[in-house]
């Protein structure tokens, strides 16, 4: 068992002192941002401008054929002066200006066949084009600043807060400072390519690596990722590093109408005359099939558009081209290379994702020897305490004892019947397959612990189960047309969010006919259906989320078993998850006792939340916004969840069934409700949705008052609704919303904590890890981490790799040994950390300001190591998050608005 872990994250070493970089910036000036935007505001509608010039495509132009061009700063187009170009040297102006025209002109084609409402636009594209010819013959000379690129403040939590343009600059700093030197440690030298990307810069191995397998060559390259963050209560910000493999197509296998959009990079020339040749940047572009030109193209923010506008002399791959034989634009062709970046969408690959954790230290090592000493490696953590896990059964049971199998089957069986309480159960399994339905009534009994059902009244479709309390009536028949695709108008006249919602409802109806609603019952259907691919050749066909509408309308929860021919995993284990679902959804699940210690109150309640957020992308094309609450009383076995329409807590499955039945807002109220209360679910809504939710939680502590209470909430995931949670505003056992002050955290309730649980949140916002023992031995180990400051709140919990997925930990991907040449194709699992911040708990500050210095004072690493040890449960692998929130995030499985004429 490892003592330490090590993170991949560095901070500024305060005995190098200010890290000063001596840089050349320009500002946009006002001049050109005035042609630039009028010339954008005058090829479009007045209702199509945005309300900022969009110059995505322009940065990502200058940064990467702009040889010396470092970064461009977020927001730049809005404040002219302000730096927007940040040099390691003065970029001549015979290089900008052509960049920014060729860029601007593109913006103008297409515009004398467009239409304009502003009576004073001029009338021809080429007015335009002298106009900005007048401004580029302007541009404001480059001037010299030096740039303290760990520039910092102090949030008055003690939380570090850089300055906004570290954001992208120091990545960026940080990516060609390591894309210097190679990688040599593992053999034959790697080296690095810079990628600019929205917050922060990757850097990819280039040329790519070679597998051979199956008579094929499979590409693949190593991939750092480098961005900044902050961690609540440190006084400095952080460089997150991580490393992951990229892997590139080679063979599409997609039609081109399937191609939803690809990341394609370009390795391509400088076409400027004396230059250095090549960038050490790799272009970022984007590849999807445009409807509307019938064809595979460029996205109009890819630098790719306006590549050949500047250099006429080489052929740059056409999209076409590109998608028809991407290994030999892979290889390079005249100078020019092209990778599309893979994705399970475009088919298979042989090279597997992940790396190991002793080529991960391999890389960060390197990686710690590239930034010294301007930058130090953050401190390792430690152990705080031997208590890793709750009270789980042993995997083996002593010589006369009961099984564990037979535990946890008395156990299931005891949570189903203290959540029925005496009401039936009913469920409908609608199957396609008869060995699905088999499997089905064969582990049901098994997982509760009792004999086969008997069939009802010499019926061979129904069976039933009768002991201890419960009363288990099941109707097993085939799905038939209920598991088909719906049917989808064609008429795109209506829109795609009131077409689907046509032919939700017209499958609620055939569900209805054939799915009664349960009599004095819980009622549940299981669903035999197919996966996504089957239902891909027409958008939206998918009947999964119809189906539970549907089955809600009839008051039965629902669970999906996937057909046995599209799924990887055994007919039994496949049952088996589908029962453990089911029994999750009815609230027959409980935390096992922690062993953290007497500091914890035995009547402790959990209360986690969750914000359920869709977009007009998601899964029923209708934006939504619901705040879910969850709550669990172990010592009740109880799980319920707060009902904003009844002001209440609800049982779990009453939960789930109401937010299948409700609208979009964070109340409960349908979207028509609110509209006739005037108030606004468009632009500009965002203040109302947060103003509400907040409302809401205040209104959720005020009813948890009566017994000691730990909430649960994800940072990353709620601060949408509760920006108080942003690293910079938190202050220790205090809370705040809106515009309000800090307040003590007892005026939300004398005996509450608050734990915020936050992960990587898909932008590194927590570092990744692997133990060490000091004496070079890696790998992974589960436990609570934290720093040895006794005051330390932040605190880091790990779990270790399932059997299924263990892997020598000294695995080589980038550089396979001679014992070891199929690691590439070895899918590298590594369990993330959680950080766990403890904001509220009775620190002895607490209990003084509240005149209660007579209790003892909470330990903050006993409330971590509680959160922590919520991850686990004998049902279970080791979950993402603490059970609470795991419960309350599946909830949002059952927010599906539908579109209203």
């Amino acid at each position: 068992m490892y003592g330490t872990i090590r993170v991949t994250a560095y901070e500024p070493d305060p005995a190098y002192g200010p890290l000063l970089e001596p840089l050349y910036v320009m500002p946009l000036g006002d001049e050109l941002h005035t042609v630039l935007i009028d010339i954008y505001n005058r090829t479009r509608r007045e209702s199509e401008r945005p309300s900022r010039l969009p110059v995505r495509q322009l940065n990502s132009l200058l940064r990467s054929l702009a040889p010396g061009v470092v970064a461009t700063a977020r927001n730049a187009d809005t404040t002219s002066d302000h730096a927007w170009l940040y040099g390691s040297g003065p970029v001549p102006l015979e290089v900008v200006g052509p960049l920014i025209g060729t860029w601007a002109s593109s913006l103008l084609r297409g515009y004398e066949d467009d239409e304009t409402d502003d009576a004073n636009a001029p009338e021809t594209a080429d007015q335009l084009l002298d106009q900005l010819d007048t401004s580029l013959e302007k541009l404001p000379p480059w001037d010299t600043e030096t740039v303290d690129l760990t520039e910092t403040g102090l949030s008055p939590g003690g939380t570090a807060e850089p300055a906004r343009r570290l954001f992208p600059l120091l990545p960026e700093w940080v990516a060609h400072r390591l894309a210097a030197r190679p990688f040599t440690v593992l053999g034959p030298d790697i080296r690095f390519r810079v990628v600019s990307r929205d917050g922060g810069a990757d850097l990819v191995s280039w040329p790519p690596r070679v597998h051979e397998h199956k008579k094929r060559s499979w590409y693949y390259s190593a991939l750092i990722s480098i961005t900044v963050h902050t961690v609540p209560f440190t006084p400095r910000f952080r460089v997150h590093v991580s490393t992951h493999i990229r892997r590139w197509t080679t063979r599409l296998e997609v039609a081109p109408k399937d191609l939803r959009g690809t990341t394609v990079l370009l390795d391509v020339p400088l076409p400027w005359p004396d230059g250095p040749g090549r960038s050490p940047r790799l272009v970022e572009n984007t590849l999807a099939f445009d409807r509307r030109l019938g064809k595979v193209a460029w996205r109009r923010h890819s630098p790719a558009v306006l590549l050949p506008d500047l250099d006429i002399v080489r052929r740059y791959p056409e999209p076409a081209d590109l998608f028809a034989a991407p290994d030999k634009w892979l290889e390079g062709s005249n100078g020019i290379a092209a990778g599309i970046v893979y994705n399970h969408a475009l088919g298979t690959h042989s090279v597997a994702s992940g790396v190991m954790p002793r080529e991960r230290s391999l890389l960060d090592a390197w990686v710690e020897e590239g930034l010294r000493p301007m930058l130090r490696r953050v401190p390792d953590l430690t152990r705080v305490t031997r208590k890793n896990t709750p009270s789980l059964l042993r995997r083996s049971a002593s010589e006369g004892q009961p099984t564990r199998d037979a535990i946890l089957a008395l156990s299931r069986r005891a949570a189903l019947a203290r959540v029925l309480d005496g009401t039936p159960l009913d469920v409908d399994v609608r199957w396609q397959s008869p060995e699905t339905r088999d499997a089905l009534l064969a582990e049901l009994p098994a997982l509760i612990g009792l004999p086969p059902g008997r069939s009802v009244d010499g019926a061979d479709d129904t069976w039933r189960w009768q002991a201890d309390g419960i009363d288990i009536r099941l109707r097993a028949r085939p799905a038939g047309s209920l598991a088909s695709g719906l049917g989808m108008s064609g008429d795109r006249k209506r829109p795609f969010a009131l077409r689907l919602a046509d032919a939700v409802n017209d499958r609620c109806s055939v569900v209805a006919e054939r799915i009664t609603s349960p009599k004095e019952a819980q009622g549940l259907a299981i669903i035999e259906i197919g996966g996504k691919d089957r239902f891909s050749a027409v958008p939206g066909s998918d009947p999964k989320h119809a189906l539970r509408i549907a089955c809600a309308r009839q008051g039965r929860l629902s669970q999906f078993v996937a057909l046995a021919q599209e799924s990887e995993d055994t007919l039994v284990h496949r049952a088996r998850w589908t029962w453990l679902d089911a029994f999750r959804q009815l609230g027959a699940i409980s935390p096992p006792a922690h062993r953290v210690g007497e500091g914890i109150p035995g009547d402790l309640q959990y209360v986690a939340l969750w914000l359920i957020r869709h977009t007009r992308k998601g899964p029923t094309r209708r934006p939504a916004h619901r705040l879910v609450a969850v709550r669990v009383r172990p010592d009740e076995g109880s799980i319920h969840g707060w009902d904003p329409v009844r002001a209440d807590w609800v049982t779990y499955p009453r939960l789930l069934r109401s937010l299948a039945m409700s609208g979009t807002t964070l109340d409960g109220t349908t979207v028509q409700e609110k509209k006739a209360k005037g108030r606004s679910f468009g632009a500009g809504s965002e203040p109302y949705r947060q103003q509400e939710a907040e409302r809401q939680i205040r209104t959720l502590l005020y009813q948890l008052r009566d017994r000691p209470t730990l909430l649960l909430a994800d940072a990353g995931n709620l601060r949408q609704c509760w920006p108080q949670l942003r690293n910079g505003s938190l202050m220790k056992d205090r809370l705040a919303f809106g515009d309000g002050p800090d307040q003590r955290l007892a005026v939300y309730g004398p005996d509450l904590r608050v734990v915020l649980v936050r992960d990587g949140n898909g932008r590194d916002e927590v570092p990744e890890w692997y133990a060490h023992d000091g004496k070079g031995g890696v790998g992974f180990s589960q436990g609570v981490w934290g720093a040895t400051d006794p005051d330390n709140r932040v605190f880091g919990s790990t779990a270790d790799v399932p059997h299924t997925a263990a892997l020598p930990r000294g695995l080589m991907k980038l550089v396979p040994t001679a014992s070891g040449r199929a690691a590439p194709r070895k899918t590298a699992w590594n369990p993330v950390c959680l950080e766990l911040t403890v904001l509220g708990c009775l620190s002895e500050k607490a209990l003084a300001d509240t005149e209660r210095g007579d209790m003892s004072a909470d330990l903050p690493a006993e409330w971590a190591t509680l959160a922590h040890q919520l991850r686990f449960h004998d049902d279970y692998p080791p979950l993402a998050r603490p059970l609470p929130l795991h419960l309350a995030r599946l909830a949002g499985e059952y927010v599906l608005p539908l579109a209203t004429p």
